[in-house]
Formats: structure tokens, C-alpha cells, sequence
């Protein structure tokens, strides 16, 4: 019954992840190879009548799958960078977020709101959503020591029983505080403990987003691989053939 249930869940998820395709840059399909995009959200049970929090979505890649996923039913929720904010990286990000969900009627139901860890971590009402998904973002937190305000409000916001998903640059399990800031790579035990902190629990792991030719000891940390490639030319085939980063995929519920 239950693989019944997982086959049913995944042949819905494919139909829409096919139409979702439509509305997909070819950039952005280039890059499931390395995302895993129908893998993952199956993982994360991510279901067409959910309410989804999508955390810090930049430029909609995760947001172009799940927009047409939940039309009909569901509701998607953007925390993104506020709008107002002084860092030009995150305004600018933010407006062109803004503008793309105006380009597709199947964007238009998309609720946006602020989210800026350790102060914004308000992302829905208390008790209200199934889902919240954060897909390399742990990192970018940590640099202002935001990142257990971050995951208190993911349980804050979740309903009892709803599921965190985490998508994060995998870090080697020894490696210090201020190396996971400087390279961009997070342990596993790090990112557990504070979805552990916040009152969440561990209940299944996946290497769905595994890469075992990434070695973490880059020049330019994680944004030395695609598609940020910070070496620009220089090593650029080495980089390319090793692909995206090694990534964990943990499902945390409340």
C-alpha cells in the first residue's frame, strides 16, 4: 500500500513537473542534473494542497517547479530578502524576483514576504504551513550568526507534523564554524543541531544531492564550482566536470 502511495504521489508530481517545465528557462532545466528538482520535493512529500514556504528563492529556480504544483490547491509562500534592504545584492534580487512572477499566470497566487535572519524570521503564521524548503541557504545565515533565529522560525511557522526540508553544500564533518562561513560547505551535525535546537527532529536523510567528485578544499570555496565558476576562466574544464557542489538532503518534522 504504502509503495502504492509513493507511485501515485511521484506520477503526479512528474505530470506537473512536466508542465512546470514549460515555464522553465533551459538554463534552469540544464541544471537538474545537479538539483534533482522531482527526487527532492518527492522526499520532502511536497503535495499539490500544501501550504510551502520556499526560503530566500533568488531568482525562482525552485519557484518555477512549485508556483505550478500548487496552483490549483496549494499555496506558495517566497520569504525573500526584504525589499528595502540596504544590501544592493539583496534589493536588486528581490525586484527581479518581483518581475518574474508577474511574466506567468501560474506565478500570480505567489505570496511574498521578508525574511532576514536574525531579526525577519516571520514567514507565515504560527502553526499555518505543511512545508518549509531551504535549499543552500544555511551558509549565507551564519555569517551574521542568524541562523538559529532562522530555524526557529521555520518551527514557528510550521504546523505539528509539517516537514523542514534542507538542501545544503555538505561540509566535511571536521571542519570549524569559521570554515563553513569562509568555503560556503555546512556539516551535516551543525545544520542538525540547529533543527534539533529549534525542536525539530531528524527523520530520514538522502544522498539524493550527493556528489562524490567534489573534494571542498576549492580556492574560492563552493563558489569556485558552477554555477558561479569565481575562477572564471582560470581551471575552468576541472570545475565544470566536477559539477555542483556536494550537497546533504535532510527531512526534519515537527
Amino acid at each position: 500500500m504504502q509503495k502504492l502511495k509513493l507511485l501515485l504521489i511521484t506520477l503526479i508530481f512528474f505530470s506537473t513537473a512536466s508542465f512546470a517545465d514549460l515555464l522553465r528557462s533551459p538554463e534552469n532545466q540544464s541544471r537538474d542534473e545537479y538539483r534533482n528538482p522531482t527526487k527532492t520535493l518527492n522526499f520532502f512529500d511536497v503535495k499539490p494542497n500544501h501550504k510551502v514556504v520556499e526560503i530566500w528563492p533568488g531568482g525562482g529556480w525552485y519557484s518555477e517547479i512549485l508556483a505550478p504544483l500548487l496552483f490549483e490547491k496549494g499555496q506558495l509562500i517566497a520569504a525573500h530578502f526584504p525589499a528595502d534592504s540596504p544590501i544592493s545584492f539583496f534589493s536588486t534580487s528581490r525586484k527581479k524576483y518581483e518581475y518574474r512572477i508577474t511574466q506567468q499566470a501560474k506565478f500570480s497566487k505567489i505570496t511574498l514576504v521578508d525574511f532576514a535572519p536574525p531579526k525577519l524570521t516571520n514567514i507565515a503564521e504560527e502553526n499555518s504551513v505543511d512545508r518549509v524548503l531551504t535549499f543552500r541557504n544555511v551558509h549565507n545565515w551564519m555569517r551574521n550568526n542568524g541562523e538559529q533565529a532562522a530555524f526557529n522560525g521555520f518551527y514557528n511557522a510550521l504546523k505539528p507534523g509539517g516537514i523542514l526540508g534542507v538542501v545544503e553544500h555538505r561540509a566535511p564533518s571536521d571542519f570549524s564554524k569559521e570554515e563553513m562561513i569562509k568555503s560556503g560547505y555546512v556539516s551535516e551535525a551543525y545544520v542538525v543541531t540547529l533543527a534539533e535546537k529549534a525542536g525539530f527532529r531528524l527523520i530520514a536523510k538522502s544522498e539524493i544531492n550527493a556528489n562524490s567528485k567534489d573534494t571542498k578544499t576549492h580556492p574560492k570555496g563552493v563558489w569556485t564550482l558552477p554555477p558561479s565558476l569565481r575562477l572564471g576562466e582560470q581551471d575552468r574544464e576541472k570545475y565544470l566536470n566536477i559539477g555542483e557542489s556536494d550537497r546533504m538532503t535532510l527531512k526534519f518534522i515537527k
